[in-house]
Protein backbone atom coordinates (compact mmCIF):
# COMPACT_ATOMS: atom_id res chain seq x y z
CA UNK A 1 0.00 0.00 0.00
CA UNK A 2 1.77 3.61 -1.13
CA UNK A 3 0.48 6.18 1.80
CA UNK A 4 0.04 9.31 0.36
CA UNK A 5 1.76 12.05 1.98
CA UNK A 6 -0.74 14.41 4.03
CA UNK A 7 0.07 18.22 4.37
CA UNK A 8 -1.44 19.68 7.54
CA UNK A 9 -1.08 22.95 8.70
CA UNK A 10 -3.71 24.54 10.84
CA UNK A 11 -3.58 28.68 11.51
CA UNK A 12 -4.98 30.49 14.65
CA UNK A 13 -5.28 33.72 15.35
CA UNK A 14 -1.61 34.01 16.75
CA UNK A 15 -0.93 30.35 16.44
CA UNK A 16 0.81 28.26 13.60
CA UNK A 17 -0.22 24.64 14.17
CA UNK A 18 2.35 22.27 11.85
CA UNK A 19 4.25 19.02 12.26
CA UNK A 20 7.63 19.05 14.03
CA UNK A 21 10.65 19.19 11.37
CA UNK A 22 14.51 18.41 12.02
CA UNK A 23 15.31 21.78 12.61
CA UNK A 24 12.98 22.52 15.75
CA UNK A 25 14.98 20.24 17.64
CA UNK A 26 16.85 23.23 19.59
CA UNK A 27 13.74 24.88 20.52
CA UNK A 28 12.37 21.94 21.19
CA UNK A 29 14.72 20.38 23.56
CA UNK A 30 15.33 24.01 25.28
CA UNK A 31 11.71 24.42 25.96
CA UNK A 32 11.15 20.73 27.53
CA UNK A 33 13.80 21.50 29.60
CA UNK A 34 13.38 24.75 30.58
CA UNK A 35 10.01 23.54 31.19
CA UNK A 36 10.91 20.12 33.30
CA UNK A 37 9.52 20.70 36.45
CA UNK A 38 6.27 22.31 35.21
CA UNK A 39 5.61 18.95 32.88
CA UNK A 40 6.91 15.76 34.89
CA UNK A 41 4.41 15.78 37.16
CA UNK A 42 2.31 15.29 34.46
CA UNK A 43 3.62 12.95 32.21
CA UNK A 44 5.09 9.80 32.03
CA UNK A 45 8.59 9.49 32.86
CA UNK A 46 11.08 10.45 29.94
CA UNK A 47 13.60 8.33 28.88
CA UNK A 48 17.24 8.73 29.45
CA UNK A 49 17.59 10.19 26.05
CA UNK A 50 14.44 12.12 26.09
CA UNK A 51 15.92 15.38 25.08
CA UNK A 52 18.68 13.88 22.26
CA UNK A 53 18.32 14.90 18.88
CA UNK A 54 18.64 11.04 17.69
CA UNK A 55 15.22 10.57 19.60
CA UNK A 56 13.73 14.15 18.24
CA UNK A 57 14.85 12.56 15.07
CA UNK A 58 12.83 9.47 15.58
CA UNK A 59 9.86 12.01 16.92
CA UNK A 60 10.07 13.66 13.74
CA UNK A 61 9.84 10.32 11.41
CA UNK A 62 6.98 9.44 13.75
CA UNK A 63 4.99 12.46 13.04
CA UNK A 64 5.35 11.67 9.20
CA UNK A 65 4.61 8.14 9.45
CA UNK A 66 1.74 8.93 11.12
CA UNK A 67 0.21 11.90 9.02
CA UNK A 68 0.58 9.79 6.42
CA UNK A 69 -0.60 6.62 7.79
CA UNK A 70 -4.00 8.56 9.17
CA UNK A 71 -2.99 7.17 13.06
CA UNK A 72 -2.13 10.55 14.57
CA UNK A 73 -1.49 14.22 13.84
CA UNK A 74 1.13 15.52 15.78
CA UNK A 75 1.94 19.43 15.61
CA UNK A 76 3.57 22.09 17.22
CA UNK A 77 2.61 24.75 18.79
CA UNK A 78 4.39 28.15 16.89
CA UNK A 79 3.24 31.92 17.90
CA UNK A 80 3.65 33.45 14.76
CA UNK A 81 4.68 36.87 15.68
CA UNK A 82 8.40 35.74 16.54
CA UNK A 83 8.01 31.88 15.29
CA UNK A 84 8.66 30.57 19.24
CA UNK A 85 7.79 26.88 19.91
CA UNK A 86 5.09 27.23 22.99
CA UNK A 87 3.97 23.86 23.16
CA UNK A 88 2.24 20.47 21.10
CA UNK A 89 -0.72 18.92 20.46
CA UNK A 90 -1.62 15.53 19.16
CA UNK A 91 -4.84 14.56 17.73
CA UNK A 92 -3.98 10.30 18.56
CA UNK A 93 -5.39 6.83 18.58
CA UNK A 94 -7.65 7.94 15.42
CA UNK A 95 -10.41 5.25 15.08
CA UNK A 96 -11.65 5.04 12.01
CA UNK A 97 -15.26 3.09 10.68
CA UNK A 98 -18.28 3.03 13.16
CA UNK A 99 -15.90 5.08 15.87
CA UNK A 100 -14.65 7.64 13.90
CA UNK A 101 -12.63 8.90 17.24
CA UNK A 102 -9.37 10.01 18.38
CA UNK A 103 -7.59 11.03 21.91
CA UNK A 104 -6.08 14.41 22.33
CA UNK A 105 -2.57 15.01 24.28
CA UNK A 106 -1.25 18.57 24.53
CA UNK A 107 1.42 20.32 26.67
CA UNK A 108 2.22 23.80 26.89
CA UNK A 109 5.94 25.51 27.56
CA UNK A 110 5.85 26.76 31.13
CA UNK A 111 6.84 30.44 29.95
CA UNK A 112 3.90 30.44 27.54
CA UNK A 113 1.27 28.46 30.04
CA UNK A 114 -2.05 30.42 31.16
CA UNK A 115 -2.17 32.97 28.15
CA UNK A 116 -4.76 30.93 25.58
CA UNK A 117 -2.18 29.39 23.54
CA UNK A 118 -3.97 25.51 24.32
CA UNK A 119 -7.46 27.18 23.94
CA UNK A 120 -6.53 27.96 20.90
CA UNK A 121 -5.18 25.09 19.39
CA UNK A 122 -7.47 23.07 20.88
CA UNK A 123 -10.78 24.98 19.34
CA UNK A 124 -8.50 25.01 15.87
CA UNK A 125 -7.62 20.66 16.01
CA UNK A 126 -11.17 19.66 17.21
CA UNK A 127 -12.77 21.99 14.01
CA UNK A 128 -9.91 20.75 12.19
CA UNK A 129 -10.86 16.95 13.40
CA UNK A 130 -14.58 17.39 12.64
CA UNK A 131 -14.54 19.15 9.53
CA UNK A 132 -11.46 17.79 7.21
CA UNK A 133 -10.48 14.38 9.01
CA UNK A 134 -14.64 13.19 9.24
CA UNK A 135 -13.76 12.54 12.74
CA UNK A 136 -17.00 12.67 15.25
CA UNK A 137 -15.57 12.15 18.88
CA UNK A 138 -12.50 13.45 20.37
CA UNK A 139 -11.31 11.84 23.79
CA UNK A 140 -8.86 13.70 26.35
CA UNK A 141 -7.43 12.70 29.96
CA UNK A 142 -6.12 14.25 32.79
CA UNK A 143 -4.99 13.91 36.61
CA UNK A 144 -8.18 14.39 38.72
CA UNK A 145 -5.63 17.18 40.61
CA UNK A 146 -4.60 18.39 37.62
CA UNK A 147 -7.29 21.75 37.83
CA UNK A 148 -5.66 23.42 35.05
CA UNK A 149 -5.80 20.67 32.32
CA UNK A 150 -9.80 19.73 33.19
CA UNK A 151 -10.31 23.69 33.28
CA UNK A 152 -9.44 23.74 29.77
CA UNK A 153 -10.91 20.81 28.14
CA UNK A 154 -14.41 22.26 29.82
CA UNK A 155 -13.95 26.09 28.46
CA UNK A 156 -13.21 24.49 25.04
CA UNK A 157 -16.48 22.19 24.96
CA UNK A 158 -15.32 18.88 26.52
CA UNK A 159 -18.13 17.11 28.35
CA UNK A 160 -16.58 14.99 31.71
CA UNK A 161 -17.56 11.27 30.96
CA UNK A 162 -16.09 9.59 33.98
CA UNK A 163 -12.67 8.28 35.72
CA UNK A 164 -9.99 5.33 34.06
CA UNK A 165 -8.88 3.75 36.98
CA UNK A 166 -4.53 2.96 36.53
CA UNK A 167 -5.27 4.21 33.07
CA UNK A 168 -1.69 5.96 32.21
CA UNK A 169 1.52 5.77 33.80
CA UNK A 170 2.59 9.02 35.31
CA UNK A 171 5.93 10.24 36.85
CA UNK A 172 6.66 6.48 37.35
CA UNK A 173 3.51 4.71 38.97
CA UNK A 174 0.04 3.88 36.94
CA UNK A 175 -2.85 6.81 37.75
CA UNK A 176 -6.49 7.16 37.88
CA UNK A 177 -7.34 9.86 35.30
CA UNK A 178 -10.95 11.58 34.49
CA UNK A 179 -11.98 11.42 30.97
CA UNK A 180 -13.46 13.99 28.81
CA UNK A 181 -15.03 13.35 25.05
CA UNK A 182 -16.16 16.46 23.10
CA UNK A 183 -18.63 15.49 20.05
CA UNK A 184 -19.34 16.84 16.63
CA UNK A 185 -22.86 17.97 17.08
CA UNK A 186 -24.46 15.57 15.18
CA UNK A 187 -23.25 12.32 16.84
CA UNK A 188 -26.29 11.58 18.38
CA UNK A 189 -28.88 9.76 16.42
CA UNK A 190 -29.06 8.03 13.44
CA UNK A 191 -26.16 8.02 10.76
CA UNK A 192 -28.29 7.26 7.76
CA UNK A 193 -26.52 4.39 7.03
CA UNK A 194 -28.46 1.00 7.47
Amino acid sequence: MLLTKRKVRIETERLTLRPPVHSDFRDWANLRLKSQAYLTPWEPNWSADHLTRKSFTNRVYWAQRSISGDSAVPLFLIRREDEMLVGAITLDNIRRGPAQAGTLGYWTGEPYARQGYMAEAIGAVVHHAFTKMDLSRIEAACLPENAASRGLLERSGFKYEGVAQSYLQIAGRWRTHVLYACLRSDRRGRTGIG
